[in-house]
């Protein structure tokens, strides 16, 4: 974690106006939590004047390939982590795909953390440990008390620092500040945030969402369904690599997707994941 953070230049440039404070987390994660391996990505902590909004390093890379090539690229960030809120809030405003539409919903996430006198050095900074239970899961986290924001990763604020490591004690999730740099302006995320490349965030709210998420659940090829009835089930279409000739192989196709929701039902806020139904 060598050079990660100066503290110096950032308490400096707390002060200044018009900014956003960049912090990079190495995710690691287990899309499905009996699997002993983790999938890893980069997501972005970005705090400005009025805004905190954490997202997928993916996103921002498609949006900013976009920009300079003229491209007309999108990315479907699948890990619901995207958020953004208000300054020094719990209030945060959710965005997520699902089926063919992206949405937002409102959340509030009061956090409440129990500190310990347990520290440890990283690098040249001192980390003190705190615990909390958020989410339906029991979580650890590493902050700083000498850099003076005071969030982390995804939902996971509110303590008197900046969060440098965090993790629940299943290790599904896991989390490192990796790097952080200064941006000069405000960075603008309002073509994949707040919009997702083209369609812009339709608001919700959580019982909509989990309604959302069961019909994609029951019918995941419900597009491809209508085509086939409209042509009398003459029409081929391609699944994953697979050419569907009739209603049968669809449905065969259509437990083999439920089946992979069902395995990869992981999500970060265990305590709202959907129930899905076998059949």
């Amino acid at each position: 974690m060598k050079n990660i953070l100066t503290i110096t230049a950032i308490l400096l440039m707390v002060f200044l106006k018009s900014q956003t404070h960049r912090f990079i987390y190495e995710l690691q994660y287990k899309m499905d939590s009996t699997e002993a391996g983790h999938e890893k990505l980069n997501m972005i902590l970005d705090i400005s004047p009025k805004e905190v909004k954490f997202y997928g390093k993916d996103l921002a890379t498609t949006d900013s390939l976009n920009k300079k090539f003229g491209m007309n690229s999108s990315y479907t960030d699948m890990t619901g982590q995207v958020v953004k809120r208000k300054i020094n809030s719990f209030e945060n405003e959710n965005f997520i795909n699902i089926k063919n539409g992206y949405y937002s919903f409102k959340t509030t996430d009061k956090i409440n953390w129990t500190i310990s006198n347990d520290t440890k050095k990283t690098e040249s900074y001192t980390l003190q440990k705190a615990t909390t239970k958020f989410g339906g899961r029991n979580w650890t986290a590493w902050f700083c008390k000498d850099i003076p924001f005071y969030e982390g990763p995804f939902k996971l604020r509110g303590l008197p620092g900046l969060i440098f490591e965090l993790s629940d004690t299943k290790k599904n999730f896991i989390y490192h500040l990796v790097k952080s740099n200064e941006l000069p302006e405000v960075y603008a995320t309002e073509d994949f945030l707040e919009s997702n490349f083209g369609n812009k965030a339709i608001p919700i709210n959580e019982k909509q969402k989990q309604k959302l998420i069961l019909e994609f659940y029951n019918d995941p090829f419900a597009f491809e369904r209508n085509n086939f009835s409209k042509s009398n089930n003459e029409l081929k279409i391609n699944i994953n690599g697979k050419e569907i000739h009739n209603v049968d192989e669809l449905n065969t196709q259509t437990k083999n997707m439920q089946e992979v929701i069902r395995k990869y039902n992981n999500p970060i806020e265990i305590d709202k994941a959907a129930h899905y139904p076998i059949y």
